[in-house]
């Protein structure tokens, strides 16, 4: 009889230990949530600010009267600081916690947004734009502070659904088009640099403190050391073409469909968020896709849709006579608007997933550095999305036809395509990888 209640004072311990970790392991879910949906909000903001100049920018050429190369500069110059600031603050997060990392970017980068307003030569708006560039490197932070409150099988939703914060950029060309119609382009700044602040009061009070922060940390240069795997070299090849081709045209296609087929700045900044905005909007799409099927395979016909979009896209528009036995017959090629939007659509989907398959590699194969890693590989993509605006202004300013941009990414999608056919399809060991055998290729 004894043993019997030693029995049931056993068995109750365990059900009430039992109910104890439900509980705590619902908590913790919801906890993950609500960091998870704070911490995409921040992003989401951000990149919006870091987007602004793709649309404000365009009443600023007029008001300055620049030219295709200085409008290049113009809009790129934020994503330059947002790059070459992404590989610091990924490893400031790693050992600083991305909770605090995030909080003084939303609020140091509300300042030079609200400055902005007041800017009226062309070095300004660079040095200021240089100044608020910087939150574009939060996808750094957010992006390794996000995956640690995820187990392993679940980060590749996790980092797609918070790397949907670029749907940001689909924001700011609803949002400032509204303000610059109404009040001007200099309220456009004004309105970002109080939504940064009141973000960072959400962002506090809804976000948790990182796991792991405070336990023994890399020294920076043990962090770095990851950087010499050529696999991460890879990744940002991959990373400059889908996140660096999804920035530049995000803040490049206001500008296309205003000269290109004459609309507004309200009507190019509403098609132009038909690609912006699947490129957020699907990202959580690629997260879960890159689960299921794996990252290699996502990234694979990733390419080749983008592939056959470029390629369709590249063609400008052509004249063509053809000289009959009776009569000059004359044709035209030229894409419509409403093709020439839906192919954007179908390549900002394309782009999205492949952002998420690239940061599915990287949280399979660099757990433990996923700060420095993702920061070197986000510097990548960032000074993708800087170099190519100013590319495109300068080949457009060479050539003297809008789909000229295209042609340029056409070619650096060929190039990814081929480093990922002898790299993976047929695991050539050109980076210096150890070829898979079928076997271990399964396994993984």
């Amino acid at each position: 009889m004894v043993a019997s209640r030693a029995g049931k004072a056993g068995t109750a311990k365990s059900l009430g230990r039992l109910r104890v970790s439900i509980g705590a392991n619902n908590m913790a879910r919801s906890g993950n949530l609500s960091v998870l949906l704070i911490t995409t909000w921040a992003f989401t903001v951000c990149f919006a600010v870091w987007m602004m100049f793709g649309v404000i920018g365009i009443p600023i050429r007029e008001q300055l009267g620049l030219g295709s190369t200085e409008f290049g500069l113009l809009t790129a110059t934020p994503v330059l600081t947002g790059a070459l600031f992404r590989l610091p603050l990924g490893i400031w997060t790693d050992r600083f916690g991305g909770r605090i990392i995030m909080l003084l970017l939303l609020v140091g980068c509300a300042v030079p947004v609200w400055l902005t307003a007041y800017a009226t030569t062309l070095w300004q708006f660079l040095l200021l734009g240089l100044a608020l560039g910087l939150v574009g490197a939060s996808f750094s932070v957010g992006t390794p502070y996000v995956a640690r409150f995820f187990p392993r099988e679940r980060r590749g939703f996790a980092m797609g659904f918070f790397g949907a914060g670029t749907i940001g950029a689909a924001l700011n060309m609803f949002v400032s088009p509204w303000l610059i119609e109404a009040y001007g382009w200099q309220m456009v700044p004004k309105v970002y640099a109080v939504g940064l602040l009141v973000t960072a009061l959400l962002f506090w009070a809804l976000s948790a403190r990182d796991p792991g922060v405070g336990s023994q940390v890399p020294s920076m240069w043990r962090q770095l050391s990851v950087l010499r795997d050529p696999r991460v070299w890879k990744y940002c090849q991959y990373y400059s073409i889908v996140f660096g081709g999804f920035t530049a045209l995000s803040i490049w296609m206001p500008q296309y469909f205003k000269t290109e087929y004459g609309f507004t700045i309200a009507q190019a900044s509403l098609l132009a968020a038909c690609f912006s905005l699947p490129g957020g909007a699907f990202r959580a799409l690629g997260g879960w896709l890159s689960d299921r099927f794996g990252a290699h395979n996502v990234t694979w016909w990733v390419l080749w849709v983008a592939w056959v979009c470029l390629f369709l896209l590249s063609y400008p528009k052509t004249d063509l006579i053809v000289h009959t036995v009776r009569d000059p017959l004359s044709f035209s090629i030229a894409l419509p608007s409403w093709f020439f939007t839906m192919l954007l659509f179908m390549l900002g989907i394309a782009f999205a997933c492949g952002m998420a398959s690239t940061f599915k590699y990287i949280g399979d194969d660099f757990p433990d550095s996923m700060g420095a890693v993702s920061g070197v590989v986000g510097m990548a993509g960032g000074l993708g999305g800087f170099l190519l605006p100013i590319t495109f202004g300068v080949i457009l300013d060479w050539l003297g036809f809008n789909s000229s941009c295209f042609m340029l990414l056409y070619g650096i999608i060929w190039v990814s395509l081929t480093l990922n056919y002898l790299t993976e399809v047929r695991q050539a060991p050109v980076m210096g990888e150890q070829v898979r055998s079928p076997a271990a290729e399964q396994s993984r």
